[in-house]
């Protein structure tokens, strides 16, 4: 029997999230070489507001699950793409971040395809301006059991209901998949559910 999360949104690994609005890119990166030793903690920066965010065991797990789900939903479907992890993008001056998962397809490129932020703590000042700064065509975020899908258009984010980047996703699989207790659990039955979509 396949057991799922009893609420998502009530996790005793809470984030802590802190916001700072004012500061120069000089101050953000002398901030930032202060927290160079401290282990799970991120810094983002956008147009002057700092965020940091403390990273817990739950965000991780999530994090984990959601890449291993996607590799799987890849190589099913003979899908060429180009992991690049959570490394740092900027925009000298401007912008830096790291999202949790990020992707290109087809070929590498300098800015992802797809991002993918894990939310625990929700309030994000900067949540989408940070990668409308660097043109990332489509950000998922997964919040309170759920996903959010944003493709950018001309005039900035419009909310989608399916993946413009992966059409072929079942993003109702996926999300039913990544709310499993057990991660192997969760992998057989998005297996399944890939198998079964095909036939």
């Amino acid at each position: 029997m396949l057991q799922t999360v009893d609420n998502p949104t009530t996790s005793p690994a809470v984030e802590q999230r802190f916001t700072w609005r004012g500061l120069t890119w000089h101050q953000f990166k002398a901030i930032q070489a202060g927290f160079e030793d401290v282990a799970n903690v991120r810094l983002f920066y956008c147009d002057g507001v700092l965020e940091i965010v403390g990273i817990s065991k739950a965000h991780e797990a999530i994090r984990c699950l959601i890449a291993a789900l996607l590799i799987n939903f890849f190589q099913f479907n003979r899908i060429q793409f180009f992991p690049s992890g959570s490394y740092s993008q900027i925009v000298e001056g401007k912008v830096e971040y790291q999202a949790d998962l990020s992707y290109c397809f087809g070929t590498d490129k300098d800015v992802p395809d797809l991002c993918i932020e894990v939310v625990i703590t929700s309030g994000s000042p900067i949540k989408l301006q940070k990668y409308r700064l660097m043109g990332v065509p489509e950000v998922w975020f997964w919040e309170d059991g759920t996903l959010e899908l944003y493709h950018l258009r001309e005039e900035g984010y419009d909310r989608i209901t399916s993946s413009e980047v992966l059409p072929e996703l079942d993003l109702s699989l996926l999300k039913r998949c990544i709310l499993f207790a057990s991660p192997l659990d969760a992998l057989e039955e998005f297996a399944r559910g890939m198998g079964d979509r095909e036939n």
